[in-house]
């Protein structure tokens, strides 16, 4: 049986997103007047985040909306150093770097939020996660992030999505635990 559906969110996400935007102005960038139209680039990210090269899987954070979800993009290289083995001669992202990015999403949304304490995000579980098509060299990778609860000020339960050109390559549940 599944953890995220068996767990019952009673202390969801319930501040109103127009306080919540207002508390987190000072660490993103200005944005227009709903915060929607976020453009975090990879520097900000890093700010945020404490995954670097190899392991930083966002390249930017296009959308985001404070304590709901947020978009990103990675662009696909041939030059990244898991293409030297997965696979040679015909190259394809492994899908746990694929799920992995799609956290590294999630941890932007988890990040900001002033009701969750400040700390390291981590993985607890994920869940019902499929994979649609392969990503390849060349790909745009764009990530939506949804998130569904948290619980306790310790976990988080996300709605997980990639796609490329339109399509739905990945999808997935993403839990998160707070490291002590």
């Amino acid at each position: 049986m599944s953890i995220l559906t068996d767990v019952t969110c009673s202390e969801s996400v319930s501040e109103p997103v127009e306080n919540h935007a207002q508390a987190v102005s000072d660490r993103l960038p200005a944005t227009d007047a709903n915060n929607s139209n976020v453009h975090l680039a990879v520097e900000d990210i890093h700010k945020l985040l404490p995954h670097r090269y190899p392991f930083s899987l966002v390249d930017r954070i296009i959308k985001y909306v404070p304590g709901k979800l947020a978009v990103g993009l990675k662009n696909v290289t041939f030059n990244e150093p898991h293409f030297q083995g997965h696979f040679p001669g015909r190259p394809i992202m492994p899908g746990v770097l694929i799920v992995e990015a799609m956290a590294q999403v999630g941890g932007i949304v988890l990040s900001q939020m002033d009701e969750m304490p400040d700390g390291l995000f981590m993985f607890a579980g994920i869940d019902k996660v499929r994979f649609r098509r392969p990503v390849i060299p060349g790909d745009q990778l764009i990530m939506t992030v949804e998130l569904l609860c948290t619980k306790r000020r310790r976990f988080g339960w996300m709605q997980g999505r990639a796609e490329v050109d339109g399509q739905l390559v990945a999808e997935g549940e993403l839990m998160f635990s707070l490291v002590d």
